[in-house]
């Protein structure tokens, strides 16, 4: 049995899913042509990017609202191997939480289907002065809520 990365809490709202393909480059593998271990920071981050940026708090949202959001955590668990020009997805899951904190889950499958790779990060919201943030700021509230109501587009 898989442990969660993150526990619900109870009545939260269903987590938020963005999931992009992608094919192993030449440049992202080892001489034995699999992807360095390195990579998977990257591929995580394209998939937050898309997610955060559907929803409208990409970097660039919260960084117009005076609020930074750096990564606190990062965790990788490796499965399988993932090759050369091999395709995959990556799949981002934003997990509920009313703290001002992302949790976000990644999910990498290959074309089978299978997981290979698994993790997650925390990014804390901070604002312009790098002060850690008590309150979700408005705007993110404002996400939160609709968030709760289903009511995002």
């Amino acid at each position: 049995m898989i442990t969660p990365y993150f526990t619900p809490e109870d009545g939260a709202p269903a987590p938020l899913r963005a999931e992009l393909s992608r094919r192993v480059r030449f440049e992202e593998v080892d001489p034995l042509g699999i992807v360095w271990h390195g990579r998977y920071a990257s591929y995580f981050e394209d998939a937050r990017v898309a997610l955060t940026d559907r929803y409208g708090i990409g970097y660039l949202d919260l960084h117009e609202k005076g609020v930074v959001a750096p990564i606190r955590k990062f965790h990788v668990d490796y499965f399988r191997t993932l090759r050369f020009r091999e395709t995959f997805t990556v799949e981002a899951v934003l997990h509920w939480t009313e703290a001002t904190r992302l949790n976000m889950e990644f999910i990498l499958r290959n074309e089978a289907r299978e997981v290979t790779t698994t993790g997650y990060t925390v990014q804390l919201m901070l604002d312009a002065d790098r002060n850690l943030l008590m309150l979700p700021p408005p705007f993110y509230r404002e996400f939160l809520d609709r968030w709760r109501k289903g009511t995002l587009a």
